[in-house]
């Protein structure tokens, strides 16, 4: 990948390691200075249902509200590329540190995402809600976006139109709007000397039901830490568990 011109003159002697974690169909490189503070680069081609853009004003919004997030650098369209470059945030992602509990892993996330959703909706200018995603999700079904061998286990072999039908038929009455981060899974959170350090990843930052980061963040410590880790994970964030609103937006997260 040859990283826009502006930055490989202002940065020539730096090693850059392209990263493998996450999902996102953007990629991702550290930048690593010698005797300097890494940054960090970011990379999607240029195309309409791109969500690079939608991130850079995402995490400027994070920052002007002093929630813990990257700080964008600078941003450059190049060959047909959107580049974006950001500060770290200190220390892992709680799916990667090994120097916590299971129960500080879900204290943590309870609490940051507490802290997100307790945010006032007016405040927030990214409308996520549940009409919007489902559009979405159709125009992922028919660009061909929607990669049918990464679905869930119990989805494994169908394919995306049927997956969306079920979609359709099983939408939620219930709406708690919330600013939610979109991704809430284990790994777009950070945390640095046993403390939250900040969020990462957030391209789908935006009202939404509270359940739209729930759902995810269930699944994520199910995933992780085992199945044992989610009814605690509810206790300490202060809801009910609500299996149909977390089945619901699983079901939703297979298109994107």
């Amino acid at each position: 990948m040859t990283i826009p011109d502006k930055w490989r003159e202002r940065f020539p002697q730096a090693l850059i390691e392209q990263q493998a974690i996450g999902e996102s169909r953007a990629d991702v490189f550290r930048l690593r200075q010698d005797g300097g503070t890494d940054l960090f680069l970011k990379s999607e081609p240029v195309e309409e249902l791109g969500e690079l853009a939608d991130e850079i004003e995402r995490l400027r919004w994070l920052r002007q509200m002093e929630l813990p997030a990257p700080a964008v650098l600078d941003e450059v369209t190049e060959h047909q590329r959107h580049w974006l470059l950001m500060t770290t945030v200190p220390g892992r992602d709680l799916a990667s540190t090994s120097e916590l509990s299971a129960e500080q892993v879900i204290n943590i996330l309870a609490t940051a995402l507490r802290t997100l959703h307790q945010v006032p909706v007016a405040l927030c200018p990214f409308d996520h809600s549940l009409e919007r995603r489902i559009a979405r999700a159709r125009e992922h079904v028919h660009a061909g976006l929607v990669d049918e061998t990464d679905f869930d286990d119990e989805r494994l072999g169908r394919s995306a139109e049927d997956v969306l039908a079920e979609l359709l038929s099983t939408q939620p009455k219930v709406h708690d709007l919330v600013v939610t981060h979109g991704d809430a899974c284990l790994s777009n959170f950070m945390v640095s000397e046993g403390h939250f350090s900040g969020f990462i990843d957030c391209g789908r930052l935006g009202i939404s039901d509270r359940y739209q980061d729930l759902a995810l963040a269930a699944r994520s410590i199910e995933h992780n830490l085992g199945l044992e880790w989610v009814k605690p994970f509810f206790a300490l964030y202060g809801v009910e568990l609500d299996e149909q609103r977390i089945r619901f937006y699983c079901l939703l997260d297979e298109f994107f």
